[in-house]
């Protein structure tokens, strides 16, 4: 069992668009400096990684992760710099590894990709890839990558892009492989896909209690072992947002997180969703929303429960939010809340989740 001494903390955002101090919602291009603003108080702070998501709708300024992660590179000294996830399926795995490369060295060595196929469909279109694919696009597609890893040339074929015959590709990276994670929604295959090619897991829990996902974390353990891969520690992302208060904090992200969630419900037959769904998820879900104390619980529970090595946590899910209330959200996770989850964590070593599981550390 996991006994957190190495344990990791994360932020994660999409570069939803925050406010103003008039209440008015920015531009894309000021949502994109106010993610590196953010990205840099991290880095200040001592927070150990920030993962920018990939997405190409009007909701989320940031569709070119690395460019954002290269411009951060520059202006911090220690933070890991990753995305959260790359949607591999409608890009090119080559360029994929070129680019983190190149964010790797900008960085001297602080770059991270999470791999995924993506929980929205619109690159797929944009990029002029068959949505009937999406499976075969991923398998082939990491598939690729892994061998990109090697730092090699490589001989690969495959039907979803041209084939390679002992390809070199560059740059190269100075330690020689480049930190790799898959972001998992929630199926075993998945699951097993990322211990099979030895890669890091991330659990996208974006919902319901963060118990159900124990399964998978033992499937990962035990499928690294039979297969012969390394079984790194796992880690999780979840959205959340701090304030002084619970209720300042639910007041803060709930009108945002509605306008989010039922814009992209619509497209996808859900219904509307109620406030009390939302203080459904704040009290016993995977939404980490509240005063430091408040989410340090709830946070160290979760850790517990999953036996996890990094927690991120998704701090901009949804817009109408100030950009002062988001850099005081990333202030607060980092100098009260995660100093309180590391003490939580070593008290005792058995305890009951207010998920119902008993646990051991």
């Amino acid at each position: 069992m996991n006994d957190f001494t190495d344990l990791e903390f994360g932020i994660d955002t999409f570069g939803d668009l925050p406010t103003n101090d008039k209440g008015e919602t920015v531009s894309y291009a000021e949502a994109i400096r106010a993610t590196v603003a953010e990205a840099v108080l991290a880095d200040e702070l001592g927070i150990d990684a920030v993962a920018l998501g990939e997405h190409h709708r009007p909701e989320f300024a940031i569709s070119s992760p690395e460019t954002v992660l290269a411009g951060i590179a520059g202006k911090t000294s220690r933070i890991r710099l990753g995305s959260g996830v790359t949607v591999l399926s409608s890009d090119d795995p080559v360029r994929v590894f070129q680019r983190f490369a190149t964010v790797d060295a900008l960085s001297n060595g602080r770059a991270e990709v999470i791999l995924g196929r993506g929980s929205f469909t619109e690159s797929f279109p944009l990029f002029g890839y068959d949505l009937s694919d999406y499976d075969l696009l991923f398998d082939e597609k990491i598939d690729l990558f892994s061998h990109l890893l090697d730092e090699k040339p490589v001989t690969w074929e495959g039907t979803t892009r041209a084939p390679l015959v002992d390809a070199d590709v560059f740059p190269k990276t100075e330690s020689g492989r480049l930190r790799t994670w898959v972001g998992v929604g929630g199926t075993p295959q998945s699951v097993i896909r990322t211990a099979h090619y030895g890669f890091r897991l991330m659990l996208a829990i974006i919902g319901g209690a963060p118990g159900r996902f124990a399964p998978y974390v033992d499937l990962y353990r035990r499928a690294t072992e039979q297969l012969g891969t390394t079984a790194y520690p796992v880690g999780m992302h979840s959205p959340g947002f701090v304030a002084a208060t619970d209720e300042e904090a639910k007041e803060l992200f709930y009108p945002g997180f509605k306008v989010v969630r039922d814009r992209i419900g619509a497209q996808r037959g859900w219904p509307p969703v109620q406030r009390g769904e939302f203080e459904h998820e704040v009290e016993s879900g995977s939404l980490y929303v509240g005063s430091p104390e408040t989410v340090a619980r709830k946070m160290a529970d979760a850790i517990r429960t999953l036996d996890v090595g990094r927690f991120d946590m998704i701090y901009t899910a949804g817009g109408a939010m100030s950009a002062s209330a988001r850099l005081t959200s990333v202030e607060l996770y980092a100098t009260e809340v995660i100093p309180m989850v590391r003490e939580l964590l070593a008290e005792t070593p058995r305890t009951t989740s207010a998920f119902g599981t008993a646990v051991t550390r």
